[in-house]
């Protein structure tokens, strides 16, 4: 178990200094970039020495593996944000642990998160999950919702009973126009976050950047990064 903290720890230091060598770049304040730890297929243990180094902010994207986590973690001072893909089937169990999904990304999802938030009596963060790579209108070929519907759905979750629209959400587009152009994409959402803010103030955070590309997310304006191999390293496949 030291060796395992030992090579987080140093991970973890070494994401935080591309953070800050970002930040300084773009002549931001290290504060203004929260770092989100993707905890997928990393047992709870993990998660308990992250908390040890000073990480609040972990996320998984699969609610089989985070659920269990979560209960096993549930006595440490952290915040879950959900940021795969939901099926309303999942969203009860993903209102024991989450305070923020930032894949928010049709009616139907945002219909069933509120009525989970009414029966549980709490209020939920959310992100709407914006896709670079569907047009105007399309779906995203990993979810998401086209910049023509950002209006209509951010409308529909800040008026739902029991949720809180936090801002908007990408992943860095493997196909169409941005693909390859991570820095263009997180620029392209901080200008449809500008616009979104006009009409939804609090609207404020802006998920973007993952290991491999957290510089240009930064660079962009991104509030929030969302790492998981940069700190906890690469499993082998199952199989």
């Amino acid at each position: 178990m030291t060796d395992r903290k030992d090579e987080l720890a140093a991970n973890l230091a070494k994401v935080e200094r591309r953070i800050a060598d970002a930040c300084a770049a773009a002549g931001r304040a290290r504060d203004e970039v929260t770092l989100i730890v993707v905890t997928k297929t990393y047992p709870a243990s993990d998660v308990r020495i992250l908390a040890e180094l000073g990480v609040r902010h972990v996320a998984e994207n699969r609610d089989q593996d985070a659920a269990p986590k979560a209960e096993a973690c549930s006595d440490l001072p952290l915040t879950w944000h959900f940021v795969g893909q939901l099926q309303t089937n999942k969203v009860r169990s993903v209102f024991h642990y989450a305070d923020f999904v930032h894949s928010v990304d049709r009616s139907k999802l945002v219909t069933a998160l509120s009525k989970e938030a009414v029966r549980a009596g709490r209020e939920l963060g959310c992100l709407l999950q914006v896709a670079l790579d569907a047009g105007e209108s399309g779906r995203g070929e990993r979810g998401g919702v086209g910049p023509g519907g950002i209006g209509e759905l951010a409308d529909l979750v800040a008026g739902a009973p029991g949720l809180r629209l936090d801002g908007l959400m990408t992943v860095a587009p493997l196909t169409g126009e941005y693909a390859g152009r991570e820095l263009a994409a997180f620029e392209r959402l901080m200008v449809l976050s500008t616009d979104l803010r006009r009409s939804h103030p609090a609207a404020t955070m802006v998920s973007a950047g993952m290991s491999t590309d957290l510089e240009q997310a930064v660079a962009a304006g991104a509030t929030h990064v969302r790492v998981g191999s940069a700190v906890l390293g690469v499993r082998p496949r199952l199989g």
